[in-house]
């Protein structure tokens, strides 16, 4: 997990700050045809903007001209962006398209475009610091357009740790028990896919209030470093959509879609908001150990820890 200091960017990480990968920049009812959307990740600024027909482009933001942050007083038109300083007009694959004051477009005028695949809801760019074409896809979530589930509710926050840190989460097995609260260390089962590792966990835990308790299975599915669903059932199905996106070497944006299926009947719609409520707080238990935590390269693990070390080596791929 070495990397040059120019990804790494920190001392207390020893693994890339910016992996390979599909990472949300914005949730798709956040910008609309015709509009344009000023983004920081991966220590660079972006520009986001939909053309005048609906599709999401994803641009560096400094106009490579004399640098003017085109996510600030940039305007769509057609199917590109005009930067504010001097009205070049650049396309969603980051080609100039027209410099209304001169005769001639000279042969260099590009900038970079991100590739942009809108799925879910989510407006997601590809990383790879490289250069290199998508290696996989982001598949779509058929919960979400189920009237059996309920309206999707969103959360951020912005963490002061890098996504590997929070994405061991899930194959943490012994955390659930002293961090959340579960009645027992689950039970976990691990499979890799090429870009997917998958963990099944059998869990006993306190029903949302204290009042009981019940088991049930938590599967959680990475696709990739910046794609997570997590599925339990146990007290209704819940689907927990998780995209995590550095922001700088010290810095990541964590979000979660939640949604349950509720069938449509009203008493297990306050229930469904007690889960939810619940989920919240589990991750925000996890915060203050996130931000203040130590990364060791070669922990010291037992055999109850769950598949640590296997999900360290599968994640190797994109980084």
């Amino acid at each position: 997990m070495r990397e040059s200091a120019e990804n790494q960017g920190s001392s207390r990480y020893p693994f890339a700050a910016y992996p390979s990968g599909w990472f949300r920049v914005a949730y798709a009812d956040e910008v609309a045809a015709g509009e344009v959307k000023s983004l920081a990740y991966f220590g660079t600024k972006l520009v986001l903007f939909r053309s005048e027909e609906g599709e999401a482009s994803v641009l560096d933001a400094y106009c490579p001209h004399l640098g003017a942050d085109m996510g600030l007083g940039g305007r769509v038109e057609g199917k590109g962006i005009r930067c504010p300083f001097h009205d070049w007009h650049w396309d969603g694959g980051g080609r100039c398209l027209d410099i209304p004051y001169a005769t001639r477009i000279p042969p260099k005028a590009a900038t970079r475009s991100w590739p942009v695949c809108e799925r879910n809801g989510v407006i997601f760019v590809y990383h790879d610091a490289p250069g290199r074409a998508p290696s996989y896809e982001i598949p779509e979530l058929p919960q979400l357009a189920s009237s059996d589930w309920r309206r999707p509710h969103i959360r951020h926050w912005k963490v002061r740790a890098r996504w590997l840190d929070m994405n061991e989460n899930c194959v943490d097995i012994a955390h659930f028990k002293y961090v959340h609260g579960t009645l027992t260390i689950p039970e976990a089962r691990a499979e890799i896919d090429g870009h997917i590792f998958r963990t099944d966990s059998l869990f006993s835990w306190k029903t949302p209030g204290g009042e009981g308790h019940g088991t049930g299975h938590l599967v959680s599915t990475d696709h990739g470093p910046g794609f997570q669903t997590v599925e339990l059932d146990g007290i209704l199905d819940t689907l927990l959509m998780n995209t995590v996106t550095p922001i700088d070497a010290e810095h990541a944006e964590a979000s979660f879609l939640y949604t349950v299926r509720t069938g449509g009947i009203e008493a297990n719609e306050q229930l469904a908001k007690a889960v939810i409520q619940d989920l919240e707080q589990q991750f925000e238990n996890d915060l203050p150990i996130w931000e203040n935590k130590a990364y060791w390269t070669k922990p010291l693990l037992c055999d109850g820890d769950g598949p640590v070390p296997l999900y360290r080596e599968w994640m190797q791929q994109f980084i």
